[in-house]
């Protein structure tokens, strides 16, 4: 690893340790030449599929800042802290990878944002699915609600 400092090529790993999820490794390093400590993180990457857009013939790359935007806009003056929307994210991006697909519709991923939304947050996933789902008229945020209120629903049985 080359030190950000003097740009020496050889630098010394110090101390590593690994994160609470297992997921990402620190590693403190230290420059033998110009003595600058600095940290590293290291993480698994594996690509990420292409996105099929709604046309069913665009591509685009995947943008995680893009997800997370549109689950902050649904989030927008809810109790939801930043930590748990990178939660949702990195699960809804763990579950992409995991599906092993080269190519992946924007409509499955959208799938995928209502189902963590429905677990973070009832208020955002009535606001995402109105938009997500394009509803056009009152009784589609019924059908919304049913959703919502199915859980209960069946507990109460």
């Amino acid at each position: 690893m080359q030190c950000p400092y003097c740009k020496y090529d050889d630098t010394q790993v110090i101390d590593s340790r690994a994160s609470d999820d297992k997921k990402v490794i620190r590693r403190r390093r230290r420059c033998p030449k110009c003595g600058a400590r600095f940290t590293t993180y290291e993480k698994v990457s594996l690509r990420m599929p292409l996105i099929i857009k709604k046309d069913g013939k665009s591509r685009v790359s995947y943008n995680q800042d893009k997800l997370f935007k549109s689950m902050q806009l649904a989030l927008r003056k809810r109790p939801i802290a930043a930590d748990q929307i990178e939660r949702a994210v990195d699960h809804i991006e763990e579950r992409i990878r995991l599906s092993g697909e080269k190519e992946i519709s924007t409509r499955r991923i959208g799938e995928m944002v209502l189902e963590e939304l429905l677990k973070l947050d009832k208020v955002a996933y009535i606001r995402f699915a109105s938009v997500y789902l394009n509803y056009q008229k009152p009784e589609d945020f019924l059908e919304g609600l049913r959703v919502i209120l199915k859980p209960t629903e069946e507990a109460g049985k």
